[in-house]
C-alpha cells in the first residue's frame, strides 16, 4: 500500500532532500501534483512549491492506474468528424481505442504548410480564408500559449493530459497545476496525433471544406444527418457527424441556421490585448525572485466586477513572454490573439482583457447570429482604420495611458511582439462604448491589485473579439445530438460546450463515449 504525502517547500530546495527528511527509508515516489504558490512574492516571501506525492517504501507498490478498451469493432458507416482541432482529435483517438476507425475532414492543410500561409499574412497582409490562425490541423490552439488550464471536472482530464505525455509533451504535463506546452511544442504533438490516426486506418482529408450537412426526414422527428458536401462537390456518407469547427466558423453557422438546427445566442467578451515588458511583469508578481530563471516568466489573473451593471471584466489567456498575433478568419476584419512558446522567453507579456457581452442586452437576439454581426462590426471597423491609416495588415494599437484619457497616442511607434506591425488608432472610439467604460473602470482597480500595471510602458492592441462561440449549438443530455438533427453532434468550443484545448478535448472524447453507448452499449 502507497503513502500519500502532501509537501510544502521552498521553490529552490530539493525534493528528495525534503523526503529524506520528512519520510525516512522512501525506496521511490510519483508526483501526483505540483503547484507553485508565489502570491506573495512581491513582498519578500520565498515562493513555495506544493507537491501531492505517493510513496513507497520496501515491500509496497504504486496504484495502478489506466483504462481498458475492448475492441468493439468498426461501425457500419465511419462517422465523420468535421474539424481537427483537439475536440476533433481526441473524439477519433478516443474512438481509436475502441476500435473504431473515423473520417476526419479539415478545410485547412497540415500544419506545417498551414504556417507558411500565415507568415505570408502577418508579413504581406496575403490573407488565405482556409488557412490562417484559426483554421487548418489543430485549430486555434496551434497559435496559443499552448495552456492546457481547465475549470472542467471530468475523469476524462488525466486522460487527456497523459496523452499529451503519450505524444511528447514534458512529463510534468500530466501533474502541474498549471501546464502549457507552448505553441510551439504542441504543434508537434498534433501533427503526431494526426499522424497516428492516419496510421490506424483513419481517413484524414485536408483542403476539404463541408459547406452542406446532408439531411433527411426521420419520421416524426426533424431529421437525421446522413453525410455532408464539400465545396468542391464530394459527398461522405455516415450516421454520425461530428461538428468541431471551432469558435469562428461563422459559414457553418449560417448554415446550421438555414437547417433550422437548433441553437440559441450566448454571452461572450470581447476587449483588448494589453502588452507590458515582461520584466516589468516579472517584478510587479515576483519582487525581489524576478531574475531567478527557475521561476520563469510571471503570470498573473485580474478580474472587477461593476455592481452597478453586473457586469465583469477581466484578464483571458495571459501568455507570459509571448506574441500578439493578427488572428482574423475574413480578409475584411482584424482580431488578435496571444501565444507563447514553451519557453515563455519573449521580452513582451500579453493578456486578453476583456469585458462581458450580454446576449439580449448588448446585441439583439430578435437574429439569432446577432452574436456574430456584433463581434464582425468590430472587425470591420479595425480593418477598415488600418486599411485608411496603413495597409490594412497592421493591428490597430494605443499606448494604455492614452486610453484611458481618450487620446491618439502620437510619435514614434513603438516596438511590439506583433509580427504584423501596428498603426496608432483610437480604440477608445473604435470599441463599443459600454466597453471601453468598463476597461477604464476595470483598469484602475488592476492598478490597485498589480501596483504599476497601469503605465505608460503598456499598449493595446485590438480588438480582441473571439473569446468564445457567440452561439450555443443545442444538444441532447445524454446522447449528446442535436434534438433537431439525429446523428448530428455539435462538440468542442465552436458549439458553445467547451472554452480552451483540454474541455474541447474533453467534450470530444464524451462526444465518442455518447456514440459508443449507443452503437455498442458501452458505459
Amino acid at each position: 500500500m502507497s503513502l500519500k504525502l502532501q509537501l510544502r517547500i521552498p521553490y529552490d530546495a530539493g525534493l528528495e532532500d525534503t523526503l529524506d527528511k520528512e519520510c525516512p527509508g522512501w525506496l521511490d515516489y510519483r508526483v501526483i501534483s505540483k503547484a507553485l504558490d508565489a502570491r506573495k512574492a512581491n513582498k519578500g516571501k520565498k515562493p513555495q512549491y506544493l507537491y501531492t506525492l505517493e510513496v513507497i517504501k520496501e515491500g509496497q507498490k504504486f496504484e495502478q492506474y489506466g483504462e481498458t478498451f475492448p475492441q468493439v469493432g468498426p461501425l457500419n458507416k465511419k462517422p465523420l468528424i468535421i474539424g481537427m482541432g483537439p475536440a476533433g482529435l481526441f473524439c477519433a483517438l478516443r474512438l481509436a481505442e475502441y476500435g473504431i476507425p473515423c473520417i476526419l475532414l479539415e478545410r485547412g492543410v497540415r500544419a506545417t504548410k498551414r504556417m507558411i500561409h500565415i507568415a505570408r499574412h502577418w508579413r504581406y497582409g496575403e490573407f488565405d480564408r482556409d488557412n490562417n490562425v484559426c483554421f487548418g490541423e489543430g485549430g486555434a490552439g496551434l497559435f496559443s500559449d499552448g495552456k492546457l488550464i481547465t475549470r472542467v471536472k471530468s475523469p476524462h482530464i488525466k486522460y487527456v493530459m497523459n496523452k499529451f505525455v503519450e505524444f511528447g509533451a514534458p512529463e510534468e504535463t500530466a501533474y502541474i497545476s498549471n501546464p502549457h506546452l507552448g505553441s510551439n511544442k504542441i504543434r508537434q504533438l498534433i501533427t503526431k496525433m494526426a499522424n497516428q490516426l492516419e496510421s490506424q486506418g483513419h481517413e484524414l482529408h485536408f483542403q476539404a471544406k463541408v459547406t452542406e450537412l446532408i439531411t433527411e426526414k426521420n419520421g416524426a422527428m426533424a431529421g437525421k444527418v446522413v453525410g455532408v458536401r464539400l465545396d468542391d462537390g464530394r459527398e461522405f456518407r455516415s450516421d454520425h457527424v461530428i461538428l468541431a469547427v471551432g469558435h469562428s466558423a461563422h459559414q457553418m453557422y449560417r448554415h446550421l441556421e438555414e437547417l433550422e438546427v437548433p441553437m440559441r445566442p450566448k454571452d461572450f467578451a470581447v476587449g483588448v490585448r494589453v502588452e507590458h515588458p515582461r520584466r516589468l511583469i516579472d517584478h510587479i508578481q515576483l519582487g525581489d525572485f524576478a531574475e531567478d530563471k527557475n521561476l520563469g516568466a510571471a503570470r498573473y489573473r485580474l478580474s472587477y466586477h461593476q455592481k452597478q451593471t453586473s457586469r465583469g471584466s477581466y484578464s483571458f489567456c495571459m501568455c507570459p513572454g509571448g506574441y500578439v498575433l493578427s488572428s482574423g478568419t475574413e480578409d475584411d476584419g482584424i482580431v488578435v490573439n496571444g501565444m507563447s512558446n514553451y519557453a515563455r522567453n519573449a521580452p513582451w507579456s500579453n493578456s486578453a482583457l476583456v469585458v462581458s457581452v450580454k446576449a439580449g442586452q448588448d446585441y439583439s437576439t430578435q437574429k439569432l447570429l446577432g452574436g456574430v454581426d456584433f463581434q464582425r462590426s468590430i472587425e470591420t471597423k479595425a480593418y477598415d482604420y488600418s486599411k485608411a491609416h496603413a495597409s490594412g495588415k497592421e493591428v490597430p494599437y494605443q499606448n494604455l495611458e492614452d486610453f484611458i484619457i481618450g487620446k491618439v497616442s502620437t510619435g514614434i511607434l513603438p516596438k511590439t511582439s506583433c509580427p504584423s506591425g501596428i498603426v496608432s488608432a483610437p480604440l477608445h472610439e473604435m470599441l463599443p462604448s459600454f466597453v471601453t467604460d468598463h476597461l477604464r473602470q476595470a483598469l484602475l482597480d488592476f492598478d490597485v491589485k498589480m501596483p504599476g500595471f497601469v503605465t505608460k510602458k503598456a499598449n493595446f492592441l485590438a480588438p480582441e473579439t473571439r473569446t468564445s462561440a457567440p452561439v450555443t449549438i443545442l444538444r441532447d443530455k445524454i446522447n449528446l445530438d442535436s434534438p433537431g438533427l439525429s446523428g448530428f453532434y455539435p462538440c468542442g468550443e465552436g458549439a458553445g460546450h467547451a472554452g480552451g484545448i483540454t474541455s474541447a478535448a474533453v467534450d470530444g472524447i464524451k462526444v465518442a463515449m455518447a456514440i459508443l453507448k449507443k452503437e455498442k452499449g458501452l458505459e
